[in-house]
């Protein structure tokens, strides 16, 4: 039985104007349900937050994170994959930070 038909941008788009799709390279982020290949829906009018889940860029390098603040004003950048295999960022003085937006959703295709 369906109620009604699903447009996929009134469900996954807040803001037309400040969202985007990236799609999902690596392993890091699988704990949270972002897989590789996945599209990562991304909106650059949300404002980051301390468990906000960004994409960002960090020395030249674009990366979806899990944002982590302290309550000193540092920023560290946490994977969510329980292998161990990937280790937080620390963002200091020194890095090229700069947060991109806040990844609000995402979604894939099986066939």
């Amino acid at each position: 039985h369906v109620e009604k038909r699903l447009d996929t941008n009134d469900y996954l788009v807040d803001q037309k104007e400040a969202t985007f799709f990236v799609t999902i390279q690596g392993q890091s982020m699988i704990d949270v349900g972002l897989l590789p290949g996945d599209k990562a829906v991304v909106d650059r009018s949300k404002t980051a937050k301390d468990g906000s889940i960004i994409l960002a860029v960090v020395n030249g390098e674009f990366t979806i994170k899990t944002l982590s603040c302290s309550k000193h004003g540092t920023a560290r950048l946490l994977p969510a994959n329980s292998t161990g295999a990937y280790s937080p960022i620390e963002i200091t003085e020194d890095t090229q930070f700069e947060v991109w937006g806040v990844v609000i959703g995402s979604f894939r295709r099986f066939a």
